[in-house]
């Protein structure tokens, strides 16, 4: 995960105009008739919170939610928690009730950024993986296994990465683990993406992928691509466990042609890289952004992929003769700063179903359920195509996230947050959605509520 404003995926979205781009509290947005707005959401008041406000310009966040046996666990960056007036210390990590928010003793005190958490079967066993070289003063190198009850390094569990691990699978045995590393466990022989036994840490021959490549180019104003690493930097499992998105910097994965994204079928005894794919994610966006795709989810009955992207705007128009999108004057077009629906089916020729433009404004987030395509970012405007760094015609306002209608794409959830740097996170679990930010310039609104720094909950009667 992203090392500049620590974004999802490189954080080079926030290189593009972030002054105008930090918002800190949404303006009051009036709901459209049929459709729930900040007036109507109310964010459950119990959900524990970041401490700090960030007014100092340092910028703390939450990175990923997992739950399990009753907890929710939270990783990020961050130094310190609270629940209403009780504040304890926790460094990177920690842990509470899902459903009263109370926080638990667990503290594995984690001294650098926690990206990722994957629990075991039995919640026993907690994974992290991110950029850090200490936990609980025990050494650990970017991956670790932790007790859940104790907080205390599993010896037995002994991985080593020798840069950031980004994102972490728990899948029928197996630990996918993918990141920006070069060498595992001293061994250079599976790049930035690899199986593991969950019990030694030690690769279980899983994955064999090969992942290579990154984006290089020139875009039409003559502006080269900045630095990619390759790297897997996010993953989306799919609801029956079956498939996975992987998204990153590559163009190779498994002998096959992938930019952005690809989709891996699990294997009883392997995991290979499914037809499935777009040549629309072969499009370039702004140089400044060169990966682009940071997020995606699944639909439930498994049909659908929906994409969360930067790019700020493409990196040459695509029809020259229509001009979609280079200039900022010009209708929006491919795939850059927008949500985007895609059928799953196995194919290498799959079609956009829909596009929302926020109207170049990131999306770092998205989860699904039958009824919305929740998308979170620091973006201001939702069905913005004609419109960039400005609200244009047919525009609605929706700042920090948004619900689509999953067959038309059009906003139809609207209960708007404080935007910050943007939602870098979104869980959707039985319960309701689970959002994870950040509290850059003390930002804490989220859904007709405040006190929500870092963390908010919309349970299933606001959504």
């Amino acid at each position: 995960m992203g090392r500049t404003l620590k974004f999802k995926g490189g954080g080079l979205a926030a290189i593009v105009a972030i002054a105008g781009v930090v918002g800190l509290v949404a303006a009051p947005v009036a709901a459209a008739a049929g459709i729930k707005g900040p007036g109507d959401v109310l964010a459950a008041k119990w959900t524990p919170e970041l401490a700090t406000s960030g007014t100092d310009g340092s910028v703390e966040t939450v990175r990923q939610f997992v739950p399990c046996g009753g907890s929710m666990y939270a990783v990020g960056r961050f130094t310190s928690v609270k629940q209403g007036s009780s504040v304890v210390t926790r460094n990177n990590a920690f842990s509470f009730s899902d459903t009263n928010g109370t926080i638990t003793a667990w503290n594995p005190n984690v001294n650098g950024e926690v990206d990722s958490v994957a629990l075991s079967a039995d919640c026993s066993v907690a994974y992290l993986g991110g950029e850090f070289t200490s936990v609980g003063g025990s050494p650990a190198s970017n991956i670790v296994a932790v007790s859940t009850v104790t907080g205390s390094v599993v010896p037995s569990f002994a991985a080593t990465a020798n840069k950031p691990v980004s994102t972490l699978v728990m899948s029928t045995g197996h630990l996918l683990v993918g990141g920006r590393f070069t060498s595992f466990n001293g061994s250079f022989a599976k790049k930035y993406m690899i199986s593991v036994n969950p019990s030694t840490g030690k690769d279980d021959g899983y994955i064999n992928l090969n992942i290579s490549g990154n984006y290089v180019y020139t875009q039409q104003d003559g502006r080269k691509s900045g630095f990619n690493a390759s790297q897997v930097y996010n993953t989306a499992l799919s609801p029956d466990g079956s498939k996975l998105l992987a998204m990153g910097v590559f163009t190779s994965v498994g002998a096959q042609n992938r930019r952005q994204i690809f989709m891996l079928d699990l294997g009883a005894s392997s995991a290979t890289v499914d037809s499935w794919y777009s040549p629309e994610f072969n499009q370039n966006c702004h140089a400044v952004e060169p990966f682009w795709l940071q997020a995606a989810s699944w639909s439930p009955d498994q049909s659908t992929v929906y994409i969360a992207t930067t790019g700020y705007k493409p990196a040459t128009d695509l029809d020259p003769y229509v001009m979609t999108g280079f200039n900022t004057g010009e209708p929006r077009g491919g795939l850059c700063d927008a949500a985007a629906a895609f059928p799953s089916t196995s194919s290498g020729s799959v079609l956009h179903q829909w596009v929302n433009y926020t109207g170049c404004d990131s999306l770092y987030s998205t989860a699904a359920d039958a009824n919305h395509v929740y998308i979170g970012g620091h973006e201001r405007w939702a069905d913005n195509p004609n419109g960039c760094d400005s609200p244009g015609s047919g525009n609605t306002a929706a700042p920090g996230m948004g619900g689509l209608d999953p067959v038309t794409g059009v906003l139809n959830y609207n209960p708007t947050r404080g935007r910050g740097q943007g939602a870098s996170e979104m869980l959707r679990t039985g319960a309701g959605l689970w959002i994870g930010s950040d509290n850059a310039q003390n930002t804490s609104a989220c859904a007709g509520e405040y006190q929500k720094m870092g963390i908010c909950f919309l349970p299933n009667s606001e959504l």
